[in-house]
């Protein structure tokens, strides 16, 4: 598999082009959205978003740029990180290699000191990920939830909250809310399509399951569960393990309040 992840400094000097920001930054893109193409809806709206803050914050002539995606737009302010008070964040969560080509205008135009590039991870969303990641069901909050759970990655900004009701030691009801890369999204969807009726055991064992297909080089999901396999190339991308597993996590979390809940009763009795 090719690995289109990439961290390189990039240094522009002697630019011969217009120095400063006289042009809003949508003017350096393409007509069309050729350059959105990969972006699942989150992340064309997130695109659009970033791009609108970006106008409201134009580069200096000289400045050194970050430039990427969500790992480098939750760095959120660099230059207080690093004590540099010239290092700007042009990080954009869900972003791929097309959409910093397409906004690369901007960066060139400013004359940077230089650029420290990291982008690619998204580049791995091949149609079926997408499909996926479009078409999640179960979205919202239960009205009567038993219990519930929030994953957040601290790496990527990715959150998911899950609702989940329990008749006779079953998963009876589930609803969640999902804000995350499609990555994420098509774990959060897999498991909305299959968790009903699903017992605790094998919510338990397929957690364990995708954690090694992640990180041991383990075999993928089988049965119900097989639609999974999708993210198997993940796994030469540590930055978004956390993410895909946001949804797995929480409902794990869940099932371990329930047993709790039924122990601490159990040793009341007794």
């Amino acid at each position: 598999m090719m690995n289109h992840y990439i961290l390189i400094p990039l240094l522009l000097l002697n630019t011969q082009l217009i120095i400063g920001q006289e042009k809003k930054v949508y003017e350096y893109l393409p007509n069309n959205n050729e350059h959105l193409i990969y972006h699942d809806d989150w992340g064309k709206n997130n695109y659009k978003k970033l791009l609108n803050q970006f106008n409201s914050q134009p580069l200096n002539n000289g400045e050194i740029i970050f430039l990427g995606n969500s790992i480098t737009a939750e760095g959120k302010d660099w230059s207080t990180r690093l004590n540099n008070s010239i290092i700007r964040n042009r990080g954009i969560g869900g972003d791929t290699t097309d959409g910093v080509l397409a906004r690369s205008g901007e960066i060139i135009d400013s004359n940077p000191t230089a650029v420290f590039l990291l982008i690619g991870i998204n580049d791995l969303y091949n149609n079926k990920i997408l499909k996926l990641a479009s078409d999640i069901k179960r979205d919202g909050r239960l009205d009567d939830f038993d219990f519930t759970s929030v994953a957040v990655s601290k790496l990527c900004g990715s959150k998911v909250t899950v609702d989940i009701k329990i008749k006779d030691n079953l998963i009876s009801d589930f609803s969640h809310i999902v804000k995350a890369c499609a990555l994420g999204q098509a774990s959060s969807s897999v498991m909305a399509d299959n968790i009903i009726g699903s017992n605790f055991d094998e919510l338990k064992n397929l957690q364990i399951v995708m954690r090694k297909m992640l990180k041991e080089n383990g075999s993928p999901p089988e049965g119900r569960w097989s639609d999974l396999k999708v993210l198997e190339p993940v796994r030469d991308y540590k930055g978004r393990h956390s993410s895909v597993m946001l949804t797995f996590d929480a409902v794990v979390d869940c099932i371990n309040q329930f047993e709790l809940k039924k122990a601490s009763k159990k040793n009341k009795v007794s």
